[in-house]
């Protein structure tokens, strides 16, 4: 299985284009007004239509209601949504079956503890995403530029596909692949050089980074 790489919380037409043009997989657009790297549905709007399937199209969303989710679905059509807060399994399931998309669930990570969640998620959910938890006074779930122990995910017995995220950058991105067994990478701060604004060269950097770790794996 290929490697996919994620770039999360994109909000220019030239920086999306850096990030289709370098290969990416997957391109994040966040829905999400407290985070520094929301979108408007408008401004996903045009986003969606630039992307003309080179990557999927990924939306997240944290704890959103079905009228946010349907205007998302409207401006965005996204290929897959990113659940980013603390949607139960029971919400997982009639996001599927309301919408009729892929469901990609965060995790947070802290400590061992925090894996009890999987079972549940991974009898509904397409996807998991392994994420640093976020400090208890935090504003937002993600995009926090915080690592987690990899070595929690050593050994995992997960048949469902899985990604990691959280703290993620050029220079630690295929240590976090080896220990961690991922089948894709996630990032978002680590590629921006302040929060919200993406660097075309840390983007070309951190995939290139990514994608030699697969190159190597099959040597």
């Amino acid at each position: 299985m290929s490697l996919l790489v994620k770039i999360c919380g994109l909000s220019t037409r030239e920086t999306l284009e850096i990030a289709l043009d370098a290969g990416a997989d997957m391109v994040g657009f966040v829905f999400f007004p407290p985070s520094p790297r929301h979108v408007s549905l408008e401004t996903g709007r045009d986003l969606g239509r630039q992307v003309r399937q080179r990557a999927l199209k990924v939306a997240l969303t944290v704890d959103a209601d079905d009228a946010a989710l349907d205007n998302i679905m409207d401006a965005l059509s996204p290929d897959i949504f990113q659940l980013h807060g603390q949607e139960s399994v029971a919400r997982l399931r009639d996001i599927k079956q309301k919408f009729g998309r892929p469901v990609m669930k965060a995790v947070p990570v802290a400590t061992s503890a925090d894996l009890a969640v999987l079972p549940g998620y991974a009898a509904v959910a397409d996807r998991i995403l392994f994420d640093a938890r976020a400090p208890k006074d935090a504003t937002r779930p993600g995009g926090l530029g915080a690592p987690f122990d990899w070595h929690l995910l050593e050994n995992l017995d997960l048949r469902l596909p899985y990604m990691v995220s959280g703290g993620l950058h050029v220079d630690n991105v295929a240590e976090a692949l080896r220990v961690t067994g991922a089948g894709g990478a996630d990032v978002s701060s680590g590629v921006e050089s302040a929060p919200g604004v993406k660097d075309p060269e840390l983007i070309k950097a951190f995939i290139r980074a990514a994608r030699a770790t697969q190159e190597l794996s099959v040597r």
